[in-house]
């Protein structure tokens, strides 16, 4: 779809391909949306840019007037710049611009279908070499639950929409030995904290984002993180649990790539 062309009435768009999306710049969206001034579109923007994501709207590099940015949006963008237009011709861009993301979404799921490059194979085998410690019993168990997990018969069969999935997934799997096996009360502990940790750094990251949808809530919870951070601590002390030393802060960031979510710290 990279010669996409789209077209709305007598607008013709110069479509942007950004991050492998659909995104159309605001002076082209204004003219279809029959707004005769092109920053119609950026005064709606900035009056109510606290309800735009970074998925809905970029400003980046104008390829005809260098140093000059421009500001552009995706199809989620696009049909929510559209839902506070007061234009006669809105309510018919909005279905429009629903049908084209419908296409792009089903044309985006044929393309999922990919498996993962050579390069992400290099990253799993990495994980369970550095897992796994040398035991061949531990290798065995990684591989054969990674690939019963998601259904695959090697690996290399993974496929590329799973990839940080099956990071997760290896990085935090906990190794049984062959058979049933006891876990003791100091493992245990180990365990629960370390998924709580975890748990913590994914929710201080996106709580924010959360709060928007439901602030109360979000407060309701932020008092059971606070009370869960001193009982990690406590137990960690108690027990002499030592948590691995992640980048907490921002290894849930969307901006980290998947194999560096658990890079330690040193």
């Amino acid at each position: 779809m990279n010669s996409l062309a789209l077209s709305f009435n007598e607008t013709m768009f110069n479509v942007v391909r950004y991050e492998q999306d659909i995104w159309l710049t605001s002076t082209e969206l204004a003219q279809a949306l029959g707004y005769k001034q092109e920053n119609a579109v950026s005064k709606i923007f900035n009056r109510k840019a606290d309800e735009f994501t970074q998925k809905m709207t970029q400003l980046v590099e104008n390829p005809q007037i260098p140093n000059l940015g421009m500001r552009i949006f995706s199809l989620r963008g696009c049909h929510l710049i559209a839902m506070f237009a007061r234009t006669p011709v809105a309510k018919e861009f909005r279905k429009w611009v629903l049908d084209v993301l419908e296409k792009e979404i089903q044309h985006q799921q044929i393309d999922t279908r990919v498996k993962i490059n050579a390069e992400q194979q290099a990253i799993l085998k990495e994980i369970v070499d550095r897992r796994c410690e040398g035991s061949t019993k531990k290798r065995t168990e990684l591989w054969v639950r990674h690939n019963k997990h998601f259904r695959i018969p090697r690996y290399s069969e993974l496929l590329a929409m799973h990839f940080q999935d099956a990071v997760d997934y290896l990085e935090t799997m906990q190794i049984k030995a062959k058979g049933d096996i006891h876990i003791d009360e100091n493992q245990s502990i180990e365990i629960l904290c370390g998924q709580a940790k975890l748990f913590q750094a994914w929710w201080n990251t996106h709580s924010p984002t959360l709060a928007k949808l439901n602030p109360l809530l979000v407060s309701m919870l932020h008092d059971n993180m606070f009370y869960m951070t001193y009982a990690v601590s406590d137990l960690c002390k108690k027990y002499n649990v030592e948590l691995p030393v992640y980048d907490y802060q921002h290894m849930f960031e969307l901006k980290t790539s998947p194999h560096q979510r658990y890079n330690l710290l040193k």
